[in-house]
Formats: C-alpha cells, sequence, structure tokens
C-alpha cells in the first residue's frame, strides 16, 4: 500500500495520499491546502489520483478541492449527510460502503458529532483517517453549527470498539505525535478512555 501523511497550510491540516503500489491508483483524503505539493507527490511516484475523499466538508478540509478535481478529475466520495455550496460533482457515500482502490479496500464509518457527514476511512481494516472525529489525544470541536456533541460521543464509542492495533491518523497535526492507535487513544485520551 502506498500511504502518506502530508502536513499542508496554515491550520496543521493533514491530508493523505494512500493507494496501491502495484497499480499506482491513489486517493487524496482532504485537500484542504497546497494542492501543488499533492499533485508534486504523486508525480514524482508515478501515481494517479482517482479518487478524492473528504472526512466532512469544513472549508480546511476542502479549500483546494476545486483546484485538485479540475486537475484530475478525479471521482469525489463525501457522506449523503454532509452539505456544502459547489457545482462539483460529489459521489455519495454511506456508512459501512466499501470504496474499492486498486486491490485496496476502503471502508466508510460514519461518525457524526463534528459534522453532521463526518466519517473516518478504514484502509484494509488496520489504518483509520478520522478526520477531524479522533485526533491524537483529543477530539474534534462539537461547538459549531451542525456540530453535535451526544453524537461525537456515540462515534467516539464505535471508534473504540476497533482492534487495538489500528493506526489512528488525524486530520490535524494537533498531538504530542503525528499518529498512533486505538490502544493508545483508550489508555491516553480522556475521551476516548473508559
Amino acid at each position: 500500500m502506498f500511504f502518506r501523511q502530508i502536513k499542508l497550510g496554515p491550520m496543521e491540516n493533514f491530508s493523505y495520499i494512500i493507494g496501491d503500489s502495484e497499480t499506482k491508483e491513489v486517493a487524496v483524503v482532504d485537500p484542504g491546502f497546497e494542492h501543488e505539493k499533492l499533485l508534486k507527490e504523486c508525480e514524482e511516484n508515478n501515481l494517479k489520483i482517482t479518487k478524492i475523499l473528504l472526512t466532512h466538508a469544513h472549508f480546511d478540509h476542502i479549500t483546494d478541492l476545486p483546484a485538485l478535481a479540475e486537475k484530475t478529475h478525479a471521482e469525489i466520495y463525501i457522506h449523503e449527510k454532509e452539505t456544502f455550496q459547489t457545482k462539483l460533482k460529489l459521489t455519495k457515500i454511506k456508512n459501512n460502503e466499501i470504496i474499492p482502490l486498486g486491490k485496496i479496500k476502503i471502508k466508510v464509518i460514519h461518525t457524526p458529532g463534528h459534522s453532521q457527514g463526518s466519517v473516518c476511512f478504514l484502509l484494509d481494516d488496520n489504518k483509520l483517517l478520522t478526520g477531524d472525529t479522533l485526533f491524537v489525544g483529543g477530539i474534534g470541536r462539537t461547538d459549531l453549527p451542525e456540530s453535535n456533541s451526544e453524537q461525537m460521543k456515540n462515534s467516539l464509542k464505535k471508534l473504540s470498539k476497533l482492534p487495538d492495533e489500528t493506526e489512528i491518523y488525524p486530520g490535524h497535526d494537533y498531538g504530542e505525535r503525528k499518529s498512533s492507535t486505538i490502544k493508545w487513544e483508550k489508555e491516553n485520551n480522556p475521551f476516548l478512555g473508559d
């Protein structure tokens, strides 16, 4: 599997490039800022962006979406409950849906709370891209329009049931490290502990 975590923009955002190392087919997750760096990384590794996956539609995760979509003609995936104004064609996704990417399987886990359509993407059952639902040692805000703290609690319970060794990759570099595991979060994150 090809997997890159790239920090971009003024808000400590992480974007991801994920895909099949053999077919060179990749998806970009949350192209918030500096799409040129994402394109350069793909060009340097001879990768073709065929999909763009959005964990949610807050501006810091989609600012460079139009430019990246125009340059790649990639299919854009977003949860059916997430809304934003765009002329782009969107493919609506649901909880437990599987998005194929070469030989990689990406499972959609609907995790409302930060927004109504927030999702996490589980890659081949061991890497979880959590967007703004779960950070290293913290969680996304629930005081925004469309946020809901009760939904967030339920979403975190859902994530805590994943295997302990599941690797966590958040939407922002807000923690003491760039990634963690479900086990580490249960032991160190006050929002995910028992």
